[in-house]
C-alpha cells in the first residue's frame, strides 16, 4: 500500500507552505481572532489544563478569540496534519513529533522562536537539539519524556513473581527477568508486556527495546541502514521469541489495555499516568529494563511550532511564548517533563505530579533525560516510516527468518537514506 501523497511529500509540502501566508496578524482589523492548536492527546486532564492556560492568556489579550485544542489520533497524527496543511486548513500551532522534526524544522515552515521564549538559555541542550537549525529554535520542546515501564503489581504478584522494583534492588531488572515475569503472567491467562502505540505498525517505538542491545535504525549520520546489524538482529530475535514462543507479549491483532488492568506491563511515557487516576489495581513506574549493553533510556519528544502559513502567526507565537513560560511549564510538568533545567528536579516536579512519587520521577524522568537518546528521526520520515513498516510486516509471523527480514528492510530503505 502506498503512503498518502501528503505523507510522501512532507518535506516538499512544508517547504511550499512556508512561502505562503503567515507572519501577519489581521486580528486588529477584524476583531477577536481564534487560534487553533493541533495536538495528539484527548485526555481530559491534559485538555483541562490547556484550556485553563488559554483562558488566563485571553484575560490579558482581548484581541484573541477562542483558543481551541484539536486532538488528532496518535496513529494518524502527522499524516492528518500534513493533509490539513495541503488542504488549506492548517492550524495556527501544532505539536510536532520527534520523528517529523527534521522535515518541519528543515523546510522553513515554522516561525523562529528563540527571541520569544522566556529564559530560553535554561532549556536543556539535549532537549532542544532536534528543534534547532542555524542557531535558531523553531519549536518549543514541550514534552521531553523518557519512556518507562508501568507495572500492574497485582498481576505480577498473582503470577508468583518478584516485582520490577524488587528486582531493581537486587540489581536484576533487565529484559531477561522482565520477559520471565510477563511469560508467567501470560501463562496465568493475563497479558504480559505491551509497547503503547506500537500495534505492529509504529516500529520506531521498538527503540525502547532495541536500544538495550545498542541497536540503531540507521547510522548516526543518517546515511546507512543498521536494521540488519548484529545488534538489531539480536534485539529483534528477542522480541520475536517473546511474542511467538514465550507469549509474553500480545501478538498481532490482540487488543489489550494496560489501564483497564488486564496487562502486566506497558512501555509508555509519564503523560499516561493521568489514565491511572481511577485505577482499581496497584501499579508502579520503573525505568526500562537493562539490556545486554547495560542500562539505557529512550526519550520521546513533542515540540510545539507556529506555522508560518497561519494568518495569525504573530498572535500564535505570542500565545506559545505564554504557554511555555516558566510558570506554565511548571504546571504542565505534571504530565509533560519540561525542558527547563530549573524545573528538572524530582522535588520540583513532585509538587505538580501528584500521580508519581519522587523516586519514580528521579529514576524515570530526571535520570532518563540526562542519559537518554531520542527515538529515530530522519528527513523524509513519512515515506521512510511507511517503507520500513511494510518491510517489517513479514517479521510478525511465527516462522519468520529474522535476519532475512531485516536484510529486506535495509534493501528497501537504503535508497531513501541517501545511499
Amino acid at each position: 500500500m502506498k503512503a498518502p501523497l501528503a505523507a510522501l511529500t512532507l518535506a516538499a509540502l512544508l517547504a511550499v507552505s512556508a512561502c505562503g501566508g503567515g507572519a501577519r496578524d489581521t486580528g486588529a482589523a477584524q476583531g477577536p481572532q481564534p487560534l487553533r492548536m493541533s495536538i495528539w492527546t484527548s485526555n481530559e486532564a491534559h485538555l483541562k489544563l490547556f484550556k485553563e492556560i488559554a483562558a488566563e492568556y485571553r484575560k490579558a489579550h482581548p484581541q484573541v478569540g477562542e483558543i481551541t485544542f484539536d486532538p488528532i489520533p496518535f496513529e494518524t497524527y502527522t499524516t492528518t496534519l500534513t493533509t490539513q496543511i495541503a488542504g488549506g486548513n492548517a492550524p495556527d500551532l501544532a505539536w510536532i513529533m520527534e520523528n517529523s522534526a527534521p522535515d518541519f524544522v528543515g523546510s522553513g515552515a515554522l516561525v523562529p522562536l528563540k527571541s520569544r521564549i522566556e529564559n530560553v538559555g535554561e532549556l536543556v541542550p539535549s532537549a532542544t537539539r532536534l528543534w534547532e537549525q542555524g542557531g535558531e529554535l523553531y519549536a518549543y520542546p514541550f514534552s521531553t519524556s523518557p519512556f518507562g515501564v508501568f507495572v500492574n503489581t497485582d498481576l505480577v504478584k498473582a503470577a508468583g513473581q518478584k516485582t520490577p522494583r524488587e528486582l531493581m534492588k537486587a540489581g536484576q531488572w533487565d529484559w531477561e527477568h522482565a520477559n520471565a515475569i510477563n511469560k508467567a503472567v501470560a501463562a496465568k491467562g493475563g497479558n504480559g508486556l505491551t509497547i503503547l502505540n506500537f500495534d505492529y505498525k509504529a516500529w520506531d517505538n521498538l527503540a525502547t527495546v532495541w536500544q538495550g542491545w545498542g541497536a540503531k535504525a540507521w547510522s548516526d549520520d543518517g546515511g546507512t541502514c543498521r536494521f540488519n546489524a548484529p545488534e538489531m538482529v539480536e534485539a529483534m530475535t528477542f522480541l520475536h521469541k517473546a511474542i511467538f514462543t514465550d507469549k509474553s507479549m500480545p501478538g498481532p491483532g490482540t487488543a489489550v489495555d494496560f489501564f483497564s488492568g488486564d496487562t502486566a506491563m506497558a512501555v509508555a511515557q509519564i503523560s499516561r499516568a493521568a489514565m491511572l487516576e481511577d485505577a482499581t489495581f496497584k501499579w508502579d513506574l520503573v525505568p526500562l529494563p537493562a539490556g545486554p549493553k547495560g542500562p539505557y533510556a529512550v526519550i520521546g519528544q513533542a515540540g510545539i511550532g507556529v506555522l508560518k502559513k497561519s494568518p495569525r502567526a504573530e498572535q500564535a507565537t505570542d500565545f506559545l511564548a505564554y504557554f511555555a513560560n516558566a510558570a506554565n511549564s511548571a504546571k504542565l510538568a505534571a504530565y509533560f517533563p519540561p525542558a527547563r533545567s530549573s524545573l528538572l528536579t524530582a522535588a520540583t516536579m513532585a509538587k505538580t505530579s501528584s500521580m508519581l512519587n519522587g523516586d519514580q520521577l528521579q529514576e524515570v524522568v530526571i535520570d532518563g533525560i540526562e542519559k537518554g537518546v531520542v527515538k529515530p528521526s530522519h528527513t523524509g520520515q513519512a515515506e521512510l516510516a511507511q517503507t520500513a513498516r511494510a518491510a517489517l510486516d513479514p517479521l510478525w509471523k511465527p516462522d519468520a527468518d529474522v535476519k532475512a527480514v531485516l536484510d529486506g528492510v535495509c534493501a528497501k530503505i537504503q535508497p531513501l537514506l541517501g545511499g
